[in-house]
C-alpha cells in the first residue's frame, strides 16, 4: 500500500511544477506533398521552409494563425 502512494507523490511532485504548454508561434508553413497534406508550421524565414521541402515536395505558405509577439517598448524620458 505504502508503494503506490509514494509512487503517486513522486510522479505529482515532477509533473506539478510544468507550465502551461503553449503553441510555437512561427509565420511560415510549410505543406508537404506525401498523399495527404501534411502541415509544419515551425519556419521563421520563407529560406528555412523552402530548405525543407526541397526534395521531398511541397509549397510554403504564410501562417494564418501567426501573431508576432509584442516587443517592448522604449520608455522616453520627459524633460
Amino acid at each position: 500500500m505504502r508503494m503506490p502512494i509514494l509512487a503517486l507523490g513522486v510522479v505529482a511532485g515532477v509533473a506539478g511544477p510544468a507550465g502551461p504548454a503553449a503553441a510555437q508561434n512561427y509565420p511560415w508553413c510549410a505543406v508537404y506533398d506525401v498523399g495527404d497534406a501534411a502541415y509544419n508550421c515551425g519556419f521563421v524565414t520563407y529560406e528555412q521552409c523552402r530548405a525543407s521541402v526541397s526534395g521531398i515536395g511541397g509549397t510554403c505558405m504564410l501562417n494564418t494563425a501567426y501573431n508576432p509577439a509584442a516587443t517592448p517598448r522604449a520608455h522616453r524620458r520627459n524633460k
